[in-house]
This record gives C-alpha cells, sequence and structure tokens, in this order.
C-alpha cells in the first residue's frame, strides 16, 4: 500500500469514529483528527513523503517500530508515545485499521469518563481492533 493509499484508509477510518472532529490548526498541510478536543492522528506531507502520525503504548511502539520499516518514531511527537506510518509492501488494510482504532481508543481512554463517546475498553473489541 503506497504512502497516499495508508493517508486516505486512515483518514476513512478516523471519519468513521464516534465524535471525532477534523482541525486544520496548523495550516493546510496538516489534517489533525481529534475526539473530544484530544488530537489522536496527524496527515500530512511536509517532509515530501506522506505519513501518518497515531498515539501508541509505548510498548507497543517499541515493538511496531522493530517489525515494521515502515513505522518509525512519531514525526515532531514524543517518540515514546506516538509512532509514524509510512507507505510500504508490509502495510495493509488490516494494519491501518487496527492502528488508528488503537490511538482513538488510548485518546478516549485519557478523556473523563463523562466525556468519553464510547466506552474505550469495549470499543476496541467491538471494532476488531486489538491484537
Amino acid at each position: 500500500m503506497d504512502g497516499g493509499q495508508v493517508q486516505r484508509l486512515a483518514a476513512q477510518c478516523a471519519e468513521a469514529l464516534p465524535g471525532t472532529v477534523l482541525e486544520h490548526p496548523f495550516g493546510p498541510e496538516w489534517d489533525v483528527h481529534k475526539v473530544r478536543g484530544k488530537v489522536f492522528m496527524l496527515v500530512t506531507e511536509v517532509t515530501g513523503k506522506p505519513m501518518v502520525i497515531l498515539k501508541c503504548a509505548p510498548d507497543e511502539a517499541a515493538a511496531l517500530r522493530e517489525q515494521y520499516a515502515e513505522i518509525t518514531p512519531g514525526y515532531h511527537m514524543n517518540k515514546k508515545h506516538w509512532i509514524t506510518l509510512h507507505g510500504g509492501d508490509a502495510i495493509d488494510h488490516g494494519l491501518v485499521e487496527e492502528l488508528v482504532t488503537d490511538s482513538y481508543r488510548l485518546v478516549v481512554a485519557g478523556l473523563p469518563k463523562a466525556r468519553q463517546p464510547v466506552d474505550p475498553r469495549s470499543y476496541a473489541r467491538r471494532a476488531g481492533a486489538g491484537r
């Protein structure tokens, strides 16, 4: 899957998640996907290559970077808690959906219960995400 396909699929997944909005606080070259005001995904090509930046649990982020050459530390984000997804042969539809859903779920879990659009513990199972 090439980088543009990864971006389009990630955006489709993000837009289908409950309570999400797309904003452009850093200009038109940055698509910033938020849930209840908190960022869970950024999409850009500011480096000249398409990329998707996602929140990720630290242990999972390290394992993903080790397993996939197409996954690197979060571009301009905390390298421990964010990953950057690039296009490549090892990246498939299921992995993109899973990573976007996991990022969303992590951010939702950090919200006060009254502001959570879904229960982050059960949502991952229903959405087919989680490893």
